[in-house]
């Protein structure tokens, strides 16, 4: 849901940095170079798909490497409080949203209901031109471990592409609780030209480009909130 076109390379260089310190998400490495990227589309995505290694399941996770105390330790304070004695040994990860929500300064948060389907009948929401406001979801990770988590959305106007962007938000154990998660805060466009309705879709995928949810919805960009 972004309008940004700038973005600041030195810190993107500092994102990338840190997220190599902390070693790879156990064998199956992030295909993304930067944590928060725009102008790619999703085709590409699908064009560029890395062949990645064989999934493994929790408790093969901590059999690797075991020998390794520091890859060991990263690995533990992943899984964190998970047993993994009671966790079915399942390959495939499951992650499923369960809300999403726009934050904007002194308005109370906008909850978006989430369609079964992917598919939104109607207007899904209003945003003010020239608003500052940011994305805020929870999702919850099942059976195993969810490598390379990223959201991506597209956006455009009268079948224009007007924005495109992506951010990685990186590798999850699964655990009861939700993750909880925010977007950086963007500015909506202002002026006559960029008030009216947009298309857009939205998808939250991991490194093999496996889609846990795609929204397409309809939005507009008004004079003041609705």
């Amino acid at each position: 849901m972004g309008f940004d076109d700038e973005k600041n390379k030195e810190g993107e260089k500092e994102n990338e940095e840190q997220y190599k310190s902390e070693g790879e998400p156990l064998s199956r490495q992030v295909s993304e170079s930067s944590f928060y990227t725009t102008d790619q589309d999703d085709d590409e995505d699908e064009a560029t798909k890395i062949e990645l290694g064989p999934q493994c399941t929790l408790k093969e996770h901590l059999e690797k490497d075991k020998d390794d105390e520091s890859l060991r330790r990263w690995k533990e304070q992943l899984l964190g409080s998970v047993d993994v004695n009671n966790v079915a040994e399942i390959l495939e990860p499951e992650v499923k949203i369960r809300s999403l929500s726009i934050v904007s300064p002194g308005r109370e948060d906008i909850v978006l209901p989430i369609p079964e389907d992917g598919n939104l009948k109607g207007l899904w929401f209003t945003l003010k031109e020239g608003s500052h406001y940011r994305l805020k979801f929870s999702f919850q990770v099942n059976n195993n471990i969810v490598s390379g988590f990223k959201y991506t959305n597209t956006v455009w106007k009268t079948a224009l592409k007007v924005d495109s962007a992506k951010e990685m938000l990186g590798t999850f154990s699964p655990q009861t609780e939700p993750y909880t998660h925010e977007m950086p805060e963007e500015i909506t466009p202002s002026g006559i030209f960029a008030r009216g309705t947009y298309s857009a879709k939205s998808k939250f995928l991991d490194d093999d480009n496996k889609c846990y949810l795609e929204i397409n919805y309809t939005f507009d960009i008004r004079k003041d909130w609705a």
